[in-house]
């Protein structure tokens, strides 16, 4: 396999976790269990290394990313999902993403990137993997049904400001993406109510 990772086999939807900075395969299991009980869960650990932390992309600076690893990134996690899809025997169809803050906006570079290979994500403090572009100028992504996406910010993030959240929302619905936006008054960091708040969010998204 093309990535070290962990796998729960359960049944029907896998989970598909993308830890943050400095984290790895192990990170968000037990978010996954709360998130989605009894489904799949695939944990990959990102390959790149800044300072000695697991990341999924390179960045210049927090904050500043570099858009051509992330695409390059968002490929090659594509083909892992694939591979890890024919592995383990997993519906391609059923596969949604759940990540934090690194690992949220390499699932948005999936949903943005590479329509088809997410139905679906959870995107904890999440911010815009894609470069500024003119108006009208990026063609919307088909899709052949709504993808339903949580992005869950806080309010006074210095890491991932309101705006970015706002932003790429308007990103993924310009592709039909059926977005919600839900804010917490905190920063940068994932609390049980946000995860208990996903888990609603995403419970109907299972059956």
């Amino acid at each position: 396999m093309t990535f070290e990772h962990r796998f729960e086999p359960g049944e029907g939807t896998t989970l598909l976790l993308l830890h943050g900075t400095g984290g790895d395969e192990n990170d968000l299991l037990a978010v996954g269990r709360i998130l989605a009980p009894g489904a799949n869960l695939l944990s990959p650990r990102g390959k790149v290394l800044e300072n000695g932390m697991n990341r999924f992309f390179r960045r210049f600076a927090e904050g500043v990313f570099d858009f051509e690893d992330i695409r390059y990134r968002a490929g090659e996690l594509a083909g892992f999902v694939d591979e890890a899809c024919r592995e383990y025997a997993l519906d391609p169809g059923r596969v949604l993403a759940a990540g934090y803050s690194n690992g949220a906006n390499i699932a948005a570079a999936l949903l943005l990137l590479y329509p088809g290979v997410l139905a679906g994500g959870v995107l904890f403090r999440a911010m815009v993997p894609v470069p500024p572009e003119p108006a009208g100028a990026r063609a919307p992504a088909p899709l052949s049904a709504p993808v339903p996406v949580l992005i869950a910010n806080g309010r006074r993030d210095p890491i991932a400001p309101p705006q970015e959240a706002e932003r790429l929302a308007a990103l993924l619905r310009q592709d039909g993406a059926d977005v919600t936006l839900r804010w917490h008054p905190g920063g940068h960091e994932l609390t049980r109510p946000d995860v208990d708040a996903a888990r609603d969010w995403l419970a109907p998204h299972l059956e």
